[in-house]
């Protein structure tokens, strides 16, 4: 036998007992005989007689023969094979003897340590499977892991027994935790904290979080629009009943002194030109909220900051006798670095103070958490398991802070001059807004005016001292009485526009959990409630009286001790489950809590003459801490939640502008249209070319964002031009040509043409562009003349003067009647379009733009981004020949870029050819001599050329908001169009189609017609 059968036998058997011998079929020694099918040697009766004493021996010694035998057997190369016929001769011809007798007890104790080797190797799991699991797939089933009868029955006993053991049983789970409890972290308030470092969250972020989508604006995590479609249902609830918003990431800075030098320092920051001022009679006696335009002082109209809303605190407050007055200013929070330095510098408040205001803490470092929770050797993101150490365990706070600035920066600042101390008070209050004509009946019925302690109760533990102050204050009670009764009348009045815009009203009420209803259900306005008709009227006409308009909300100390002193939800829901009936109300007496708070009407929509009071509301404050106090049961009164998408569709049905992607001429508006071109700039990249438009042969010159300090710029550059070619050509005339002098006709599609398809060039002459820009394409381009120019120069600025815009808004309309025609601007002694009007207007404002809102005449959905233009003569001679004309196309451009884009993808591929594709990615910095980065296809790469005149149709302006309107049933767009323009395209438009305008989306080459109308 050759060493190679040897070994392979050998690897066969050595996981074989020592004591069991099975049929291999190799002899180790012809001369030696086997018997009793063990492994002992038998000898013949004549060399050694057989005694009963020498097969003792023969057993006692049996283990050590047998390990000779096996060695002896490795060893052999004498064998047989067994093969088919019996026993044969092997390579050397020996064979095997079969023995003549056996020995009973020999061979039983052999048969024996094999049975038991067998029944050990059965026996043994040689895996950590179960008996289901050994089964064929075809007969396994899934109730075999837990029911045992579903097994055949010759493993249902061992089944059994598996299941029986205590690693398969079911771990007994602690009763007072739930599946959610055992799973969340041990130190969910450290954790919360910790993840709160960059953007913190608003009081009510759990809740938004499980039903909205978030995004990260502004320093803070805000929800942006609902999980489940409701577009429609939220336009529903603005219009007929109620949507509530959670405003409470709205920055609010206070102002303390004196009334002069508060007026005399914010003086120059705003102009009367706009509207009311700081000054305003109804606001300053803090009646009535005022809302006004911010820029930098003595800079009007230019360098705007942004649009805040302001409330006086009253003059006549019980027991107040200090002459200095408190005034807050509420702010979006892009604004607020802007306006906060400008505030600090007009009124000389430059030096640092520690104010009594209770601000957050700060987010704790790594060594104070820590120490805090005591978990030195495990990380945050981990499950800990709890460690009871009730001496070294410290209480971890709720960290409220402010995502608009660093907690390590000063929060108050004083002047020593004017005495003016600044403070910062943003997340010091909840603000909720509450849209639609149910909100008032919500407000009264989720909310009840505080109980009076009367000199009978117990009033010694109750934590609520400063109630307890006031109720022995007789004027304090007959006021707050007073504020009862107005608050009740709001119950039965249908709509809050019905109401003065910026109502205050100042109340104080009770614990909103107590009143919490069991089911969510839909209140309804009960005109019950206001009996008094006399009172009703007086309210509809006057408002709130000015001493209602006081609140505890304005003193620090105050809403501090209303924080502090909360009653927990886990405490009320015991009082709750104590109770003797189930459901039935809740009783706390002197011991419930009593919130301040503060009631602002909202206007809704002000401008125009349709609509007018759409989208009214209230607006609450309430301190710090109680926001889910309050939102759950305005919710449970049937109010529907809207984030910010919610925020931007009430801004665009309202007709008014949002913040901040309506303010151009703002530093934090200009920021925002960066970021958003930016991220649809890596939108549409992540699209192959064929699935995405191609801009170039669109003619979209800059499709995500609106070049306006290039579109002001064009437009007086050719205003000059085309005036010095009329003044050469016909020095005098009548009116009308000395008007085309000043403002030039819109030329005809001839004159702004597009180059043929075959000669590839853009318009401004170059056979090819003069620059390349970086990846940022038209983006990039629009941007930097509205950064780079406005920022030093800020030549732009948004026409806001209401005498122009109702001027302006009378010239838009038709001078015949027409039923899709605007209605004109009411007011009388508007002059007419004419020459010296118009100089007049270009003088004070030579680049400026206008708001507008444009309404389609027939289909459509305008977009962002979209271009407004002016239409041509043959335009309008077409629109008045056939009424069912759509508008013009726009014919297909060439793309000058595209044999640039295909020597740079040949470069690319002789780069991957030569060093790899690691050297693709480095392709710009390794071709210095290229000069630029890589081309975007379908992107107009490198400085614009003239926008207005790119196109066949002259570009007036931007649409900035854009959709199906439900309101009205068409297609609405609001945006800016260049003020030069207007007057351009008014001037030379005939009186019965003036102020029709021509919308182009940036993915379409058709003009849809639209009307073009100025609110004021």
């Amino acid at each position: 036998m050759s060493n190679a059968k040897e070994r392979k036998h050998a690897k066969k058997m050595r996981n074989q007992p020592t004591n069991v011998t099975l049929s291999s079929g190799f002899v180790a020694d012809s001369g030696v005989k086997y018997h009793n099918g063990g492994r002992k040697p038998f000898q013949s009766q004549k060399g050694k007689p057989h005694s009963g004493t020498s097969r003792q021996r023969q057993t006692k010694t049996s283990h050590h023969s047998l390990a000779e035998s096996d060695a002896k057997e490795q060893s052999s190369s004498r064998v047989t094979f067994k093969k088919k016929g019996g026993w044969k001769a092997g390579p050397e011809g020996t064979s095997q003897e079969i023995p003549k007798y056996i020995t009973a007890s020999t061979f039983a104790q052999a048969r024996a340590a094999e049975i038991s080797a067998m029944l050990k190797a059965v026996a043994q799991k040689s895996s950590n499977s179960l008996v289901f699991q050994t089964l064929p797939r075809h007969m396994r089933r899934r109730a075999m892991s837990h029911n045992v009868k579903r097994l055949p029955r010759r493993l249902q006993e061992i089944a059994q027994k598996e299941a029986e053991k205590a690693v398969h049983q079911k771990k007994e789970h602690s009763k007072n935790k739930c599946h959610k409890a055992r799973r969340c972290h041990i130190n969910r308030m450290l954790e919360f904290n910790r993840r709160q470092k960059k953007n913190k969250w608003l009081e009510t972020h759990i809740w938004h979080a499980k039903r909205f989508h978030m995004v990260k604006r502004w320093g803070y995590c805000l929800g942006e629009r609902p999980t489940v479609k409701s577009h429609r249902a939220c336009y529903r609830a603005m219009t007929s009943r109620c949507l509530l918003q959670d405003l409470s990431y709205y920055c609010c800075l206070e102002l303390k002194g004196k009334e002069e030098e508060i007026l005399k320092a914010l003086s120059p920051m705003c102009s009367i030109d706009t509207g009311l001022t700081f000054a305003a009679v109804h606001c300053l006696s803090g009646k009535r909220q005022g809302s006004l335009m911010l820029y930098r002082a003595n800079k009007y109209p230019r360098e705007m900051l942004g649009p805040v809303t302001f409330i006086w605190k009253a003059e006549r407050t019980p027991g107040d006798t200090s002459e200095s007055r408190q005034l807050w200013i509420w702010l979006h929070p892009s604004l607020k670095q802007d306006i906060l330095e400008e505030i600090k510098a007009v009124c000389q408040c430059m030096e640092p103070t520690k104010s009594t205001v209770c601000l957050p803490d700060p987010l704790l470092t790594p060594s104070q958490e820590k120490s805090q929770t005591d978990l030195p050797t495990e990380k945050i993101g981990k499950k800990r398991k709890w460690k009871d150490d009730e001496e070294n365990a410290k209480p971890i706070k709720k960290v409220i802070g402010d995502g608009t600035r660093d907690p390590l920066q000063p929060y108050s600042w004083i002047s020593p001059t004017t005495g003016i101390v600044i403070s910062d008070l943003t997340m010091e209050m909840n603000r909720f807004r509450l849209i639609g004509p149910l909100s008032h009946s919500i407000l009264t019925e989720a909310l009840k005016a505080a109980s009076v302690h009367t000199e009978g109760e117990d009033t010694e533990k109750t934590p609520h001292c400063w109630w307890i102050e006031t109720c022995r204050n007789p004027d304090s009670v007959s006021l707050h009485h007073r504020q009862e009764t107005v608050f009740e009348l709001l119950g039965g009045i249908t709509s809050p526009a019905e109401i003065p815009a910026g109502t205050i009203l100042g109340l104080t009420v009770g614990d909103p959990r107590i009143n919490l209803p069991q089911k969510r259900s839909k209140v309804l306005p009960n005109p019950e409630k206001c009996q008094d008709n006399e009172k009703v009227r007086q309210l509809l006409l006057e408002g709130v009286p000015v001493e209602c308009s006081h609140s505890f909300l304005w003193n620090q100390d105050i809403c501090k001790s209303v924080t502090e002193n909360k009653i927990s939800d886990q405490d009320l829901n015991r009082k709750r489950s104590e109770l003797l009936v189930p459901g039935s109300q809740l009783f706390l007496g002197p011991h419930e809590s009593k919130v301040p708070i503060l009631l602002i009407q909202q206007p809704g929509k002000v401008t125009g003459d349709d609509q007018r009071g759409w989208g009214s509301g209230w607006d609450v404050l309430l301190p710090k801490g109680w926001g889910m106090a309050f939102w759950i049961p305005f919710i449970y009164r049937g109010a529907r939640v809207g984030g910010l998408k919610e925020t931007v569709v009430h801004s665009q049905y309202k007709r008014s502008p949002n913040v901040p992607g309506d303010f151009p001429d703002c530093p934090a508006g200009i920021l925002f249209a960066e970021e958003q071109a930016k991220n649809l700039i890596e939108k549409y990249k992540r699209r192959p070319p064929a699935k995405r438009p191609n801009y170039v042969k669109l003619g979209t010159l800059a499709p995500f964002c609106c070049p306006w300090e290039q579109l002001t710029l064009d437009w007086e550059s050719r205003v000059q031009a085309e005036g010095e070619s009329s003044a050469a050509s016909s020095p005098g005339g009548e009116e009308s040509s000395l008007r085309r002098e000043v403002v030039p006709r819109a030329p005809v599609p001839g004159r702004a043409r597009q180059l043929p398809d075959d000669e590839g060039t853009p318009l401004n002459g170059s056979s090819e562009p003069k620059g390349v820009m970086d990846a940022d394409g038209p983006a990039r381009a629009g941007t930097e003349g509205v950064v780079g120019q406005g920022a030093t120069s800020s030549l732009l600025c948004v026409l806001r003067s209401r005498k122009l815009l109702r001027q302006l808004s009378a010239w838009c309309g038709p001078s015949s009647g027409n039923s899709r025609a605007a209605p004109r601007a009411p007011g009388t002694g508007q002059q007419e379009l004419s020459r010296e009007a118009c100089l007049s207007i270009l003088d004070r404002f030579p680049k400026a733009l206008v708001w507008v809102r444009l309404s389609l005449l027939r289909k459509g959905s305008p977009e962002p981004h979209t271009m407004i233009c002016v239409p041509a003569e043959e335009d309008l001679l077409q629109l008045s020949q056939d009424r069912l004309y759509c508008g013009p196309q726009e014919p297909k451009h060439s793309d000058p870029f595209k044999s640039q884009i295909r020597k740079q993808k040949k470069k690319k591929l002789e780069k991957r050819r030569k060093r790899g594709c690691a050297a693709s990615e480095g392709l710009a910095e390794g071709d210095p001599a290229a000069g630029h980065q890589p081309l975007t296809l379908g992107l107009w790469s490198g400085p614009l050329p003239v926008v207005t005149s790119h196109c066949s149709r002259v570009l007036l302006g931007f649409v900035t908001q854009g959709d199906f309107s439900m309101a009205v049933g068409c297609g609405e767009a609001l945006g800016f169009v260049s003020l030069t323009g207007l007057l351009d395209m008014l001037s030379s438009q005939p009186g019965v189609e003036r102020g029709l305008v021509l919308l182009r989306p940036p993915a379409s080459l058709q003009y849809r017609f639209a009307r073009i109308v100025i609110e004021v």
